[in-house]
């Protein structure tokens, strides 16, 4: 890819030439398997468990084909096609995120930063998307009950938010669902009774990594 873009750049950036990628590499079940591990079988982006119901969609982060700095703008083309089977660019999202929300949307606090081609550098870029693999997410977003919210109103919590659609009716009901459970156990480690203490085990679970909507939980209790 990086020889056809170099012998004919121009083509690639009017679209008049395109790339094809092979989704059985970045697709492939056994990368697929290394994410679900990574990722403890849940979306990078809204923390929801699907493995019981999808096997998800292996997401690029900076996408591969063409990019977006903002909603309805034109194809900035060509993608980060050098970046199609880098692992620190492969997550495992859900399919809301990735096909109805996230899909070509890669904004940058600077445009003129963007990284055109595989020649320039892509750690000069300032991306407005949090990296659920480089940035605590944590620090940018907590949670009101189950609605996220910019911490301190900063741009690349807020950004990410609207973005991916972690505000959508249907996410806000299963992290409802959720902290009712929470809220529940919580009320039950309080009481002087047996169960108290499996309760409070409960509590603790719920806030590792590897639990669905783990960053919530944690707001909620701290």
């Amino acid at each position: 890819m990086r020889a056809a873009h170099s012998r004919s750049p121009r083509s690639y950036e009017t679209g008049k030439k395109s790339f094809e990628f092979d989704s059985g590499l970045y697709g492939h079940e056994t990368v697929k398997a290394a994410l679900r591990k990574a990722q403890h079988l849940k979306c990078a982006f809204c923390e929801s468990n699907f493995a019981h119901i999808s096997y998800g969609d292996v997401e690029h982060f900076r996408p591969k084909a063409g990019w977006r700095q903002k909603e309805k703008e034109p194809l900035g083309r060509p993608g980060y096609y050098w970046l199609a089977y880098e692992w620190t660019n492969l997550f495992l999202s859900c399919t809301l995120c990735n096909q109805q929300f996230k899909r070509n949307l890669f904004p940058l606090k600077t445009p003129k930063r963007r990284a055109r081609n595989h020649k320039d550098d892509v750690s000069v870029e300032d991306p407005l998307l949090l990296d659920p693999a480089a940035d605590d997410p944590e620090t940018f977003i907590s949670f009101r009950q189950e609605v996220p919210y910019a911490v301190e109103g900063n741009k690349r919590g807020e950004t990410t938010i609207r973005t991916l659609g972690l505000r959508r009716v249907e996410l806000a009901e299963q992290r409802r669902r959720h902290l009712s459970h929470v809220k529940a156990l919580q009320t039950i480690s309080k009481l002087p009774i047996p169960e108290a203490s499996e309760a409070r085990d409960q509590l603790q679970s719920m806030q590792q990594d590897s639990s669905e909507y783990a960053a919530m939980t944690r707001a909620f209790l701290r």
